[in-house]
């Protein structure tokens, strides 16, 4: 295969993130990496930086919506001052029960990953968006989608149905489960040697956690929606129904009209919640540890819901595994929270995991068991870029057959 410049876009709900990749026969070489932050708000920035850190872009633009942010991307793409993309892959959080597998975009498809939006309101609107504009932005060159549900498409019935009557599950309500591309990231990384047993806790402003039988997703926290699961930065994670109820009906009596007091319950859920709802502070583990050191009983609070759910979660995928072999850590908190890796660890030398609080004094990838624990636990930042890149290249083959 002769070179090949691949765009990586990856858009959030306030952010446009962007990496370039080229593609050769066996080589994935990252040229830049650049976002537009802060859409919407006053605190616009507008970065690019290529492989060595160097900041080849450094803007406050203001950026009132996402058209104006993504025009600033394609504008300086189609610049000259950096390769112009031949292949495109979007990071594509879910499109619903018709849309599994990582493929070719089009107008249909598009529409089709739009009718499910209400899965990942936060995220698939926005990626939709960027889809259409991408596609008139650049034409002639292939979009692909690249699907976070597509790791978890292993998953027998017997997690992914829903206990709810027939009727809703043939909606398409079921669990799907998200963070999938990072999943993925930790296998490559992995291989040759990918353990039986394996448990990935993706900790971040998201959270879940994945159970992996011989590289494959066996059960997952997330749900029908990325809030379920594991508290995290402003979402629930998974809650009492009744919970759901009760503060419906307390939104229902100065909200009568359905669906705004729908939209109300969602911010609630998705917005309001997990770390921040619990603390009052902040949906940041940096200022909840800060707030921890000055006393402050309610970020501690937070922070023990947390890390004590998530042990819950490895103690019933240890049952489900019949065992295990490695616990990942990986994601910004994953990755960088030292202490909340050593609390989740912590109740769980019945399992055979223990840290060694010296090998766990780090931030990045490492080993961080102790000598004696039965499990290995490593840390390893994901490699959500590559991955895309790789199904990009893999599907580009594909078309050619």
């Amino acid at each position: 295969m002769s070179s090949l410049p691949v765009l990586v876009l990856n858009s959030g709900s306030s952010s446009i993130k962007f990496a370039m990749y080229e593609a050769s026969d066996g080589q994935r070489t990252k040229i830049f990496e650049g976002a537009v932050d802060g859409i919407g708000t006053d605190n616009g920035k507008f970065w690019i930086k290529d492989d060595a850190g160097n900041k080849l872009v450094d803007q406050t633009p203001a950026l009132p919506n996402r058209s104006v942010a993504f025009s600033m991307v394609a504008d300086v793409l189609h610049s000259g001052q950096f390769p112009a993309p031949k292949a495109i892959g979007h990071r594509t959080v879910c499109g619903g029960p018709t849309v599994r597998d990582n493929q070719l975009i089009t107008p249909k498809l598009i529409d089709e990953i739009e009718s499910y939006a209400a899965l990942a309101p936060l995220h698939t609107p926005i990626a939709v968006y960027i889809m259409r504009e991408s596609l008139r932005l650049f034409p002639g060159i292939p979009n692909f989608a690249v699907l976070d549900t597509y790791f978890h498409r292993t998953m027998p019935e017997v997690v992914t149905r829903m206990p709810i009557p027939d009727e809703y599950a043939k909606m398409g309500v079921r669990r799907y489960g998200y963070h999938g591309i990072s999943y993925e990231s930790i296998i490559y990384q992995l291989q040759p040697n990918i353990p039986e047993k394996l448990i990935v806790a993706h900790l971040g402003n998201g959270a879940s956690i994945t159970a992996i039988r011989n590289g494959e997703s066996l059960d997952t926290s997330m749900g029908l929606t990325p809030t379920g699961g594991i508290i995290s930065g402003s979402r629930t994670g998974d809650i009492d129904p009744g919970v759901v109820i009760f503060i419906l009906k307390k939104i229902a009596e100065t909200t009568p009209d359905a669906t705004a007091a729908a939209d109300k319950l969602e911010t609630v859920f998705s917005k309001k919640s997990g770390l921040l709802g619990v603390s009052g502070l902040s949906n940041d583990m940096r200022d909840l540890r800060e707030a921890i050191k000055d006393g402050n009983d309610q970020a501690r609070l937070a922070v023990d819901k947390f890390t004590g759910t998530i042990a819950k979660w490895i103690g019933s995928f240890y049952a489900e595994l019949g065992g295990l072999d490695m616990l990942v850590f990986t994601g910004g908190i994953g990755e960088n929270d030292i202490a909340s890796r050593a609390e989740i660890c912590s109740g769980l030398a019945a399992l055979g995991i223990i840290v060694d609080p010296e090998k766990n004094n780090v931030r990045g990838e490492a080993v961080i068991s102790a000598d004696g624990s039965k499990v290995k636990v490593r840390v390893i930042p994901p490699a959500e870029d590559l991955m895309i890149v790789n199904h990009v290249v893999r599907l580009l083959n594909n078309q050619g057959e």
